[in-house]
């Protein structure tokens, strides 16, 4: 029997939607210039997802968010509020993603907004949601669902975006509910730099446009203004402040890096994925590194907690850690406690 306090907020479920289509190490190689073995050992990705015709952004949050509906049986007219963690780039320009996706999935009772904080968004909007949820006694049970398919926006003849292109498609969903005394959403720890804002940019499509981004790139790709300077300041704080993040909300959760079970980490290259699992103290089997999926964006994330759960790498009472990190810059990180 469940008990309910409104003082907690816990996971009622989680869905994923997996595109069909991959692309490997090997055609990654051929379109980049990359030696096979660099992407694959180096880049981390022995394939990754891509998105089929129909699998846009926002339908992809659909498709997750249908699955977690699935496999949790609740009615959709429950939901009191849908967050969109997608990407921006996404069906339509200027356009608000979350409300297509209420109307999709029946969630005729809701109401909804667009969140963004790019990788880091699923992180951030755990935070938001759970305050929310606190703070308003008609928020309940709340929805978190998205899709991300930025690998659509890198030019593989860019070096300066070498380190992008392990971004792949795929979608994710979230369902929070008040009073559930499981798999309970303690804290979470986030930390912006704005001295990287401008680092990674669209060079056209905003109202700050350069042709000559335009005629270098085309439209619609990511580039790297100053790739080595945006190396040398990321480097003095990128991993300290990965770091910080997951302590901070073990902390303040109560809990110290030795009591994590689990560790959700974002794809990133693999030498950097084992040096924060040694940085922790933690083994490879507390963690999976997403080679065979590439980098979800921020649906890494809940494609992490899920593929642990089946596996059986998390069980009743593990402490988990979520953990992302995004361009502009941010870090961010969630403990739950699951069971």
């Amino acid at each position: 029997m469940i008990t309910y306090s409104d003082s907690k907020i816990g996971i009622l479920g989680t869905g994923i939607y997996i595109p069909e289509h991959v692309i490997t190490a090997g055609e990654i190689a051929e379109a980049s210039g990359i030696p096979e073995h660099v992407v694959r050992t180096k880049l981390g990705i022995t394939q990754k997802l891509v998105p089929g015709e129909e699998d846009h952004s926002c339908a992809m949050g659909i498709r997750a968010a249908k699955a977690a509906l699935d496999k949790t049986g609740l009615d959709p007219a429950e939901i009191d509020l849908v967050i969109y963690i997608g990407e921006e780039y996404k069906e339509y320009p200027v356009w608000t993603a979350a409300l297509k996706l209420q109307h999709e999935i029946g969630a005729v009772n809701a109401w909804g907004f667009d969140a963004a904080l790019r990788c880091s968004t699923t992180v951030m909007a755990l935070k938001v949601a759970k305050s929310m949820m606190l703070g308003d006694p008609a928020i309940r049970t709340v929805l978190l669902a998205g899709g991300y398919r930025n690998g659509d926006l890198i030019d593989y003849k860019n070096p300066r975006t070498r380190f992008m292109f392990n971004l792949s498609a795929g979608g994710g969903a979230v369902l929070l509910r008040k009073g559930l005394e499981r798999n309970l959403l303690l804290e979470s720890a986030i930390m912006t730099d704005g001295s990287f804002s401008e680092d990674v940019v669209i060079p056209g499509g905003g109202t700050k446009r350069s042709d000559d981004g335009l005629e270098r790139l085309g439209f619609g790709c990511f580039d790297v203004p100053d790739p080595e300077g945006m190396k040398e300041r990321l480097e003095q704080k990128s991993m300290a402040n990965f770091l910080a993040v997951v302590r901070s909300s073990l902390e303040r959760s109560g809990y110290i890096e030795q009591d994590i079970d689990y560790i959700g980490i974002l794809h990133m290259k693999k030498s950097a994925h084992d040096y924060v699992l040694s940085e922790l103290g933690l083994r490879e089997d507390q963690s999976i590194y997403l080679s065979d999926y590439g980098h979800m964006g921020q649906i890494d994330q809940i494609l992490s907690l899920d593929l642990a759960i089946k596996s059986g790498q998390i069980k009743p009472g593990s402490v988990v850690v979520l953990v992302s990190a995004g361009i502009g810059y941010a870090w961010g990180a969630t403990t739950l406690r699951w069971g």
